[in-house]
Parts: structure tokens; sequence; C-alpha cells
């Protein structure tokens, strides 16, 4: 199967406003069925990519301790069928993050295509991939050079059930710790891992 980034990015920006719903823990739910980004976005034709893996249904951040809990769940099951290791393979979810610190970035690293309107910067990315956090650390420092002081990969990231999560720190973040008051954006799409 030929994968191309620029035809089959199913980079669906999916806008979460800010709403709390408890002390220092958010959860957003999106509705399902708009996995089709602006409309005419497909999925790619190899049977690996099952209707609803990318529909991002609920998004979650709790503080626990000194760390951040982050969880999102699609519409389908998860699999691994390139045996990651770590309970999916398929999907790979960007959540940008506005801390409260001053500052923050428009723009995206390469390839999501996805640009932020003034006023919704981002400071802090946090990826969630079917890959060990050095080989992602490492592809963000020589593609995302810009970016890379303020991406952050969980340790270990899985996958269980419909739910793919992580947690990182809060000194990572570098924000206070009320995470029921920052922005968040998300951004799903396709891993590109699996390339033949």
């Amino acid at each position: 199967m030929k994968t191309r980034l620029s035809s089959h990015a199913l980079a669906m920006a999916t806008l979460i406003a800010l709403g709390a719903s408890a002390a220092h823990a958010v959860e957003f739910t999106d509705p399902r069925g708009d996995d089709k980004g602006p409309g005419s976005y497909t999925y790619p034709t190899d049977p690996v990519y099952k209707a609803g893996s990318f529909d991002l249904i609920k998004l979650s951040a709790t503080k626990s301790g000194a760390n951040v809990d982050f969880a999102v769940d699609v519409a389908a099951g998860l699999e691994d069928p390139w045996g990651m290791g770590g309970g999916f393979a398929v999907q790979m979810i960007f959540i940008f993050i506005k801390t409260g610190a001053p500052g923050g970035y428009t723009d995206a690293p390469a390839g999501l295509n996805v640009t932020f309107a003034p006023g919704h910067e981002w400071n802090k990315l946090v990826i969630l991939s079917p890959q060990k956090k050095a080989r992602v650390t490492g592809e963000a420092e020589a593609k995302a050079a810009k970016f890379a002081k303020d991406i952050v990969v969980p340790n270990i990231t899985r996958g269980r059930g419909r739910t793919i999560g992580g947690a990182v720190t809060l000194a990572e973040l570098g924000g206070d710790g009320n995470v029921d008051g920052w922005s968040y954006q998300v951004v799903m799409q396709l891993s590109l891992i699996h390339i033949s």
C-alpha cells in the first residue's frame, strides 16, 4: 500500500472549546460520525483502517499528583495490526494545549496542514503515538525543530478498548496544573508507521 500524507492525512482538527467539568480534570465529548474532516476526507482502503478508527468521541485530561493523564476515545475498537505492542497502531493524536503561559504558536508541525487563529494559539503539544517515545521525540527534533522544546510525549502510550492514553508530568507542560483552565485543540491523524 502506498501512503502519502498529503492525500490520506485524515487530519481532522476538532476544536474543543474550554469548559471545565471538575476541579483539575476536564472531559469533552465530540459527536460520532464526523470523521470526514471538512467533508471530503476518506479512509485509506487498506482493511486495517476500520470505520470509526479516527472518529474522536472524547478527550479527558486529569491532574494526578505531579502528572496529567490524557485519554482519547475513538468510535471503533482499537487494534494493533502491526504489532506495535501498545494496543493500537493506526492512530496518532496531537493534543494542542494553551496552558495560560504568554505567547504561543499559530502554526503546527509540518504535515498536519493546520493553522490556529490568532487568540487560539498553543504553547504545548502532547503526542499520543503507537511508536516509542524516543522515536517520536527524535522525529520532532529532526522535522519540527522549531517546536521540539514544546512537544511532550508520554513515556508510555497505551490503547485499550476504544481509549488511547498516556501521562506526562506537569513540569513538562510548564503549566500551573490548573488543567480545567487550559484550552485544548485536538488533531486526529492516521499513523504513517507502516508504509510499504
